[in-house]
């Protein structure tokens, strides 16, 4: 195995995602499928510990996201290992930054939507995970587009409090005079 093969993102285990993400001034509606997910953001690491519940079942994994251009939150090189409960207890016992939320989703529609939870409630997200020259229509309803802006990223939302979360709304749509 080369070194470059051996690089975070890098090897035959991850691959690429691209994503977009738009915020939504509420939930649309005929969602469907909830699954409450807890994400925990290892600090100071590329590392993301998922759990998943939907219908009494519950996945645990960890993943790490690599962006090449670190400018890009666009897109990432991904790799998702399954965990035990005890794998997952055994890592989130290194504490982190927790985001929870649910993910509902849109029927006829690329878009699954996110519901977040805790400091951020009140927050909506459309977000759709694209191959590499695929192209969609925005979504119907969304306010603005916030892919380029890394305070929407999960690692950023995850530490940002409700005041950030309020600043961050104001600078993308500022209020009625």
């Amino acid at each position: 195995m080369s070194d470059a093969e051996r690089r975070p993102g890098s090897g035959r285990y991850a691959h690429w995602e691209r994503e977009r993400r738009f915020l939504m001034a509420d939930l649309p509606d005929g969602l469907q499928d909830p699954r409450e997910i807890a994400d925990l953001y290892l600090v100071g690491t590329t590392l993301r510990l998922r759990r998943v519940q939907r219908d009494g079942s519950v996945d645990l994994k960890l993943t790490q996201k690599v962006r090449p251009d670190p400018s890009d939150p666009s897109a990432v090189r991904i790799t998702n290992t399954y965990l035990t409960e005890a794998e997952f207890a055994l890592l989130a016992g290194l504490g982190g930054r927790l985001l929870t939320k649910t993910r509902w989703t849109w029927p006829d529609s690329p878009y699954a939507i996110d519901q977040f939870h805790g400091d951020l409630a009140g927050l909506v997200l459309a977000e759709v995970e694209l191959e590499e020259d695929e192209v969609v229509p925005d979504p119907p309803g969304a306010l603005a587009e916030v892919t380029a802006d890394d305070r929407f990223s999960g690692g950023s939302l995850a530490s940002m409090s409700s005041h950030d979360l309020e600043a961050a709304l104001r600078s993308i749509r500022p209020p009625s005079t």
